[in-house]
């Protein structure tokens, strides 16, 4: 069982590019902070024929969770394009959990991922 840490990665992202029905296509890195202390919480994307989308931005209230979709980050002025494979990683002021979760509704058939994200000991 993994332990709370500064530092998680994430392989594979990828937000739907589109959505059929009610439920919107999208994903979300899930933060769990047991401590005492905000968590500030640092996202870096990187792609395969772009340049990365550095020092996204959010905190994770003390002893609280926060789900966050990661089409609202936002690195300068753009933000991660739907239907385009990147991977991520996420640094943080004081351990945290990271689970990181995709709804992919392009067909009737909905599908839901959600995976532990890679914890790194620093």
């Amino acid at each position: 069982m993994s332990k709370a840490e500064t530092l998680w990665i994430i392989p594979d992202g990828y937000i739907p590019p589109s959505s059929c029905g009610e439920l919107v296509s999208h994903e979300s890195v899930c933060v769990l902070n047991t401590s005492n202390q905000d968590a500030e919480v640092t996202i870096h994307a990187y792609f395969e024929d772009r340049d990365p989308l550095m020092n996204m931005q959010a905190i994770v209230p003390a002893r609280r969770t926060r789900h966050i979709r990661t089409s609202s980050l936002i690195a300068g002025s753009e933000r991660i394009p739907p239907g385009v494979p990147y991977a991520m990683e996420v640094r943080s002021s004081v351990p945290v959990y990271v689970q990181y979760s995709r709804l992919d509704s392009t067909q009737a058939e909905n599908a839901l991922m959600s995976v532990m994200a890679f914890p790194v000991r620093e």
